[in-house]
């Protein structure tokens, strides 16, 4: 059997983490990924998956992207059911990450700017490069 799915989309919104009571770190986003095709006025329509990456990338998810972030996820899809407080059953399907790879982010990381910044000596004239 295979269940295999690779998505490249924007987070819709920052991602959601939280922790199980044993202290297992998950995190929760919506994944907006473009169609191939065109609709009818010209315009490209969208796909809006759940998407669910646990442990330490699930932390990292959290820490280093945010709402915009272009992303790609590869995993597999999963489905789940509970009952809701109305007695009703509700069904989730959604894509459990294996993988997120950070294509771009839009989450400002302070650290990361003052380190980009760090050591930066100006120049005036390019024939001194030693390249």
């Amino acid at each position: 059997m295979l269940n295999k799915v690779a998505l490249t989309g924007r987070m819709t919104k920052d991602p959601e983490l939280r922790y199980l009571g044993n202290g297992t770190p998950v995190a929760s986003f919506t994944l907006a990924v473009d169609r191939v095709f065109k609709n009818k006025d010209g315009n490209r329509e969208a796909d809006f998956i759940n998407i669910r990456v646990w442990r330490k990338q699930a932390e990292n998810v959290a820490q280093y992207t945010g709402k915009g972030s272009l992303v790609a996820v590869a995993g597999r899809i999963q489905t789940r059911n509970y009952e809701n407080k109305e007695g009703k059953r509700v069904y989730i399907t959604e894509v459990v990450a294996d993988e997120v790879h950070f294509l771009s982010t839009n989450k400002s990381n302070r650290a990361e700017k003052e380190y980009e910044d760090k050591d930066l000596i100006p120049f005036d004239n390019e024939d001194e490069l030693p390249f």
